[in-house]
């Protein structure tokens, strides 16, 4: 999937943050074709509502899955720009489009949201109806239905992302996207990586019980029955519960979170294949192999990369 950011002078960082977070923690789970760029308003450097400089990528060519228009303070000036011909050409060329806080006046403004439900930044909602009296302005968080969704500030970002996230590779890779942004400092065990915990700590409040229980056992995995049974429920109740929260069954979660653990200790550690195999439940490295392939389809080799400061990573 090939998304395009188009920021504006003004914008949120969080609202930014909300929007590429998940994206960026669906490619780090082996989404290997799930790629971003960022391009701003004529092409040149803007400013976040706090100040932070951002400088764009080259400008892009060809069809965009999804383009994401954010923009916060002066939207209005904005909307009757110099930059109404590059926002026509990039939405012409776009699958999707996404507005957020702001980016919904944009869009409004070109006519995109003509007979659509849309919103945006709840303080603007009654001057968002009267300027623009052909769209369903809806107030709400946001709004996910036709080519065009739309957005208010972080927290209805986040929701929006998870839902496209959820309708692009499935709810399991939404509900360990939302975990990211759960954080407990009681860790049942300190050499559990905080993603693992981020993942226990989402969920009701029953599943994150049996959750805690599994990162707990990464290293010696229990019984479906024995986590039920600990789990205070039966066998099938606990299957129930995980396929409502994580879309998978229990046994399917259990294994994400063994293989998030070796491809953490392959990423971040020398040991070998064999010893991390160990720590993560498996007899040796060929079930390891075996196992991290078919739920990812390459070698869990891959995962000893070298991050730079840049939206990709230089694969060893």
């Amino acid at each position: 999937m090939r998304v395009s950011f188009l920021l504006f002078d003004g914008f949120s960082n969080m609202v930014l943050s909300c929007l590429l977070e998940p994206l960026r923690a669906v490619r780090d789970r082996g989404q290997a074709d799930l790629g971003w760029q960022i391009q701003t308003a004529g092409d040149t450097p803007v400013r976040s509502s706090s100040g932070l400089l951002v400088t764009p990528d080259p400008p892009c060519s060809g069809t965009i899955d999804v383009l994401i228009v954010v923009a916060g303070y002066g939207h209005r000036a904005h909307a009757e720009g110099s930059t109404r011909r590059q926002i026509s050409d990039l939405t012409r060329r776009s699958l999707q489009i996404i507005g957020a806080d702001t980016g919904p006046w944009i869009l409004a403004s070109a006519g995109l949201l003509d007979g659509q439900a849309a919103t945006l930044h709840w303080s603007l909602l009654p001057e968002f109806a009267e300027a623009f009296p052909q769209v369903q302005v809806m107030p709400m968080g946001h709004v996910t239905t036709g080519r065009v969704w739309t957005c208010g500030g972080a927290s209805d970002a986040f929701a929006l992302m998870l839902a496209l996230i959820t309708q692009r590779f499935g709810k399991a890779e939404a509900f360990v996207a939302s975990s990211m942004f759960m954080h407990d400092h009681q860790s049942p065990r300190a050499d559990v990586p905080d993603d693992l915990l981020r993942v226990a700590r989402a969920g009701s409040m029953r599943l994150r019980k049996v959750i805690d229980l599994m990162v707990e056992t990464v290293d010696n995995p229990p019984s479906l029955s024995s986590l039920a049974r600990k789990g205070g429920m039966s066998v099938s109740k606990l299957d129930r519960l995980f396929r409502v929260d994580t879309g998978m069954s229990p046994g399917a979660f259990f294994r994400m979170l063994r293989l998030a653990r070796a491809q953490d200790l392959v990423s971040g550690t020398t040991l070998s294949l064999n010893d991390i195999a160990l720590r993560c439940g498996y007899c040796d490295a060929a079930a390891l192999s075996k196992s991290f392939r078919g739920v990812y389809g390459h070698p869990i080799g891959r995962a000893r990369y070298s991050c730079t400061g840049n939206s990709s990573c230089d694969l060893k």
